[in-house]
């Protein structure tokens, strides 16, 4: 389990949403576009000066007729169009077969003299391959032919009218993983020729050019010029719609060109024609509602001619990679090697400053940078790397509660679990007191339960024993490093802080020799073998920590002074009456009590003679 919650976890699972980020599923580009929405709905609303609607809705049929109408009744509408000082006339509306009441002459003649837009549909079973209605120059190495929009066919008007228009463009839509359009292709691929949108077309024939151009770079289209415009693309041609604009609409009827109900001064305005009428015309989901072909149609037109078109450039998604690859590992390296506080103000200031750029970029130039799959990384990271740091923190505690609970008091695990830096581990070397502690006399009591053929019995007479000496120690803040049979070895001061170490250590000594009483009297009112208990005590610099092997290991001390403690416990037999001799060093750091020397013996591994003591008088 600990590498599972290893810093190279979180560092594996940035990487992770990385790779999903740039494979870019279905779930993300959703969630992208929703934040773009906002964005986008974000701009002020502004009424079109430039561009006007003609609907063709329920009050039309009522007072003209069924739909499909006679080729007559445009001819008539262009006129109306033309008394109101209408400007270029652009027609979403098809005329893919002739007139049944033989009206195609007549309105061809008014859609060569008045400046008129038809329309083409692509269509994905090929019905028509016509030629473009216009060229196009490339600047550029790239051709955009490798990253456009490609379609099998076209639904086109028939010849007679589509030869007369001043332009032919396509009203073909790019509906995005969710069903709603967002963009449009401005130039499109049929059978290897680039055919341009109704938009597009419009444009082109409103500043009376011959042709447009389309630049490109190594990662497809760049944008497509009409001096004075230079239109951004996104790199397969399409552009991002604009929602903020308010056209002023109307709709045709018998009544418009009687006089009755008269088109106003359209003062030289493009009017976009289409049909409104319900159970006609399908509307198309948009974020800005549900609209109509030639609704949206103006919308992509309004959106060509305006200032600041929305982009999206090439160099947004290294940007996002950039912001995320960088935040999401400062975030990881914060939370493991920083206070939590910290951590949670890099990952605001991140927040923050990822928000402020993605604005910044929109407000100013309106660009498209996306900011929501940054934040979602970011609260990943932050959610993993947080519930790996409390894992790993559970894990210590519960460590430290395994490797201590039965050797330290209570109070002191829950010191350590609220606070595992108190606790060096590894090894540190620090001035503490140990304590050496035996039974004397043990052969002769182990010999009688043997006799009496009681192993249990002395099992049980040593646990009990280890029992109340060992509540003795954890008592006085102690710490059990081992059991040795029946001796017991305990240190003070690791691993948690104990100024008056010495004292303590000599102060669980008497206590121990009073309960060693008790025991000695219960014994030998059993009849038992007269036992007794020898303490050693000394204090000195040793190193602390955890020794053993990484699949084995014990929180234990070493040092020459352990060595000096354990060598007093042994001399306790050769002097009757003391229980207890402590090294000089423990007598030097007691503050309390009164000792008396016993002695200066050359113990084993020393080449000097240490002074021993014993407390009491």
């Amino acid at each position: 389990m600990k590498y599972l919650t290893s810093i190279w976890v979180s560092i594996t699972l940035c990487i992770t949403l990385l790779g999903v980020r740039i494979y870019d599923p279905a779930l993300v580009e959703q969630l992208r576009l929703n934040v773009f929405d906002q964005y986008i709905k974000s701009l002020p609303e502004k009424e079109s000066t430039d561009i006007v609607i003609l609907n063709i809705g329920e009050t039309s049929l009522e007072e003209i007729g069924q739909f499909p109408w006679p080729r007559q009744n445009y001819a008539q509408m262009i006129s109306d169009l033309r008394n109101a000082g209408a400007g270029m006339i652009v027609f979403t509306i098809m005329f893919p077969e002739k007139d049944r009441f033989g009206g195609d002459e007549v309105f061809a003649s008014w859609i060569k003299d008045n400046g008129i837009i038809l329309a083409q549909d692509a269509d994905a079973r090929g019905r028509s391959t016509r030629a473009p209605y216009v060229g196009y120059a490339t600047f550029g190495n790239t051709d955009p032919l490798n990253f456009i929009y490609k379609y099998d066919g076209l639904i086109t008007n028939i010849e007679e009218l589509e030869s007369q228009a001043w332009g032919v463009g396509l009203i073909n839509a790019s509906p995005e993983v969710d069903n709603i359009t967002r963009r449009i292709p401005l130039i499109s691929q049929i059978n290897g020729d680039l055919y341009p949108s109704l938009p597009l077309e419009t444009v082109r024939a409103i500043q009376n050019k011959k042709s447009y151009t389309v630049k490109t770079n190594e990662a497809g289209i760049e944008g497509i010029v009409l001096r004075p415009f230079d239109i951004p693309t996104d790199s397969d041609g399409s552009i991002w719609l604009k929602w903020n604009s308010k056209f002023i609409e109307y709709e045709y009827g018998e009544k418009t060109h009687h006089g009755l109900n008269p088109i106003p001064d359209l003062q030289g305005q493009t009017v976009i024609i289409g049909v409104s009428a319900k159970g006609i015309a399908n509307q198309i989901p948009t974020p800005g509602g549900l609209l109509y072909p030639h609704q949206l149609q103006a919308n992509a037109l309004q959106t060509i001619i305006s200032d600041n078109p929305i982009s999206r450039p090439l160099w947004t998604t290294t940007v996002e990679l950039g912001i995320m690859a960088v935040g999401g590992l400062i975030i990881i390296l914060s939370m493991y090697y920083l206070p939590i506080w910290i951590s949670g103000l890099l990952f605001v200031s991140l927040t923050a400053g990822s928000g402020y750029l993605s604005w910044s970029l929109w407000s100013s130039s309106q660009i498209l940078l996306d900011l929501s799959y940054i934040l979602i990384l970011y609260i990943i990271l932050l959610t993993s790397t947080a519930f790996n740091n409390f894992y790993r923190q559970y894990m210590l505690r519960q460590q430290i509660k395994k490797q201590f609970g039965t050797y330290v008091s209570p109070d002191l695990v829950k010191q350590l679990q609220k606070d595992p830096s108190l606790l060096k581990l590894g090894g540190e070397r620090k001035e503490m007191t140990f304590m050496f502690m035996d039974i004397c006399g043990f052969t002769p009591i182990s010999e009688h339960y043997k006799n009496n053929n009681d192993p249990e019995g002395l099992v049980e007479l040593i646990n009990n024993y280890l029992d109340t000496m060992t509540k003795i120690v954890l008592k006085n803040g102690g710490t059990i490093d081992k059991f040795m049979g029946d001796c017991i070895m305990a240190f003070w001061n690791a691993p948690l802080p104990c100024e008056n170490h010495a004292d303590k250590a000599v102060q669980t000594s008497l206590e121990i020799c009073e309960a060693a009483d008790e025991l000695i009297q219960e014994l030998e009112e059993k009849g038992l073998p007269r036992i007794d208990i020898g303490i050693g005590i000394n204090t000195g610099t040793c190193i602390v920590g955890n020794m053993g092997s990484e699949a084995r290991f014990d929180y234990s001390v070493i040092g020459d002074s352990v060595n000096l403690g354990a060598r007093l416990e042994g001399q306790t037999r050769n002097y009757d009456g003391i229980r207890v001799l402590l090294g000089p060093e423990t007598y030097r750091s007691c503050k309390e009590g009164t000792f008396t020397e016993v002695d200066r013996i050359l113990v084993k591994g020393k080449t000097e003679k240490v002074t021993i003591y014993s407390p009491g008088p």
